[in-house]
């Protein structure tokens, strides 16, 4: 078992929490002690707003607290009808009103620590605490990072370095020269002596090694999360093809966004039933993981977790940014699961021909280039029924509408307050949308 907690693990502990589980619960799921991850917890939960300094006022009734007679030997005037709160004596007026309350909730200092499954904190003013796994994650790394960087050497041990590479840079010699010779001396590699000569650790600077001040100073390379690297595995398309092999009645949906013009705001997200060619599209202010989780979310709290699990059975979509969070799609809030993500190959986007083919149709009414930002979530609709309502060869002469006739499809179509347009009424062209 690896010593550090990863990242799945982290997102076990986050689901777990929501759902109310113990410490020692989510120690045996993940075969650890239950103070790893009471640790954990109380180590990377974020709050949702900052801590006083020492001093402040940190009452939650401060912003409309109106009270200038709490010293009784001010009079009923107060002092010079100066608040308490801003008391011009100094006088810290929390230390002696009743009404007191600090937003810093006693319940945090208790295990779980956070407030995922607390009763109250729908309507509680206090200062709350979370913890979200991927955070968590990356706080981790930063922690082993900043750990690993700085001086590791007593001065003591920099005065003796120094003594022997000041000299022989003064002749001209190269750190990687000194270091094949006096490795033994120095206990340091030539890269560690580069780091400390940019913290100016010596007298030496950059300007004393001819070859640093010619070179270029290198690009960072950009490096991937844990999650960019993990979020295919298991969601290949050949994981597809075999989990769909393996439940052949379970409902297959392409997604996939389409984007106006170049600048930023409103994107569509679509998804399209392989069985009907039926589209849904939704409109999201950006193309990012947010918007898309929160379509998720709002779709699967009006339908319920288990018809959205019974019409959307299976997703597949490309390896656009947007998608880069499956867990997150995949699982409600409280972490019931709700659906399957699996991603196409790179640059293999006909491995979801239904919802390209259809992105055809929306081109007619909004041509390539045209921003979405005008457009509403009534414009949405209006794209959506006329679209589904064109009849299709494929489709035996049938329209999309014509073939989402199960119970199931027929509460989708409601709580979406979709509806069929009449074949004469159809409008293809820009000028659906008047504006």
């Amino acid at each position: 078992m690896a010593k550090q907690l990863s990242l799945p693990e982290r997102y076990v502990i986050e689901r777990m929490l929501h759902q109310d589980y113990s410490f020692a619960s989510i120690g045996r799921n993940l075969d650890r002690s239950a103070s790893t991850i009471a640790r954990e917890v109380l180590h990377y939960r974020c709050f949702t707003s900052r801590f006083p300094i020492m001093g402040e006022n940190d009452c939650i009734n401060r912003p409309s607290c109106q009270r200038n007679t709490l010293c009784p030997e001010m009079g009923v005037h107060g002092c010079f009808a100066s608040r308490c709160k801003r008391c011009p004596e100094g006088i810290i007026c929390t230390s002696i009103c009743n009404n007191y309350d600090s937003f810093q909730c006693d319940l945090l200092d208790k295990p779980p620590y956070v407030c995922s499954n607390c009763k109250m904190q729908k309507g509680c003013k206090k200062n709350k605490a979370y913890y979200p796994a991927h955070k968590a994650n990356a706080a981790h790394h930063k922690s082993i990072k900043d750990a690993h960087s700085g001086v590791r050497k007593t001065p003591k041990e920099l005065r003796e370095i120094a003594e022997i590479i000041e000299p022989l840079i003064a002749k001209g010699q190269s750190l990687n020269h000194i270091c094949q010779t006096h490795a033994d001396e120095l206990g340091v590699s030539e890269r560690t002596l580069y780091n400390y000569i940019d913290k100016n650790v010596f007298k030496i600077r950059n300007i004393d090694l001819p070859k640093k001040v010619v070179y270029r100073e290198r690009r960072p390379k950009r490096v991937l999360t844990r999650l960019e690297y993990q979020y295919r595995q298991g969601r290949t398309i050949e994981d597809f093809n075999s989990f769909v092999e393996a439940n052949p009645d379970v409902p297959i949906v392409e997604m996939d966004t389409v984007k106006g013009s170049r600048e930023k705001g409103n994107v569509f997200l679509t998804m399209i039933f392989r069985k009907s060619s039926f589209m849904l599209i939704f409109l999201m202010n950006d193309g990012t993981q947010d918007s898309v989780i929160q379509v998720f979310d709002t779709l699967s709290n009006s339908l319920g977790t288990a018809l959205f699990k019974r019409l959307f059975g299976v997703i597949l979509t490309d390896n656009g940014v947007e998608f880069k969070n499956p867990n997150a799609l995949e699982h409600t809030r409280p972490g019931l699961i709700r659906t399957h993500v699996f991603f196409c190959d790179p640059q293999a986007s006909w491995q979801k021909p239904h919802v390209e083919n259809n992105h055809r149709l929306i081109r007619r009414i909004i041509p390539k280039g045209t921003s979405l930002n005008k457009l509403n979530v009534e414009d949405t609709r209006l794209v959506c029924c006329h679209i589904n309502s064109v009849i299709r060869d494929n489709l035996d002469g049938k329209t999309p509408f014509d073939l989402m006739d199960s119970a199931d499809e027929k509460k989708l179509l409601s709580a979406l307050n979709l509806s069929p347009i009449p074949p004469d009424e159809v409008i293809l062209s820009p000028k659906l949308i008047k504006h």
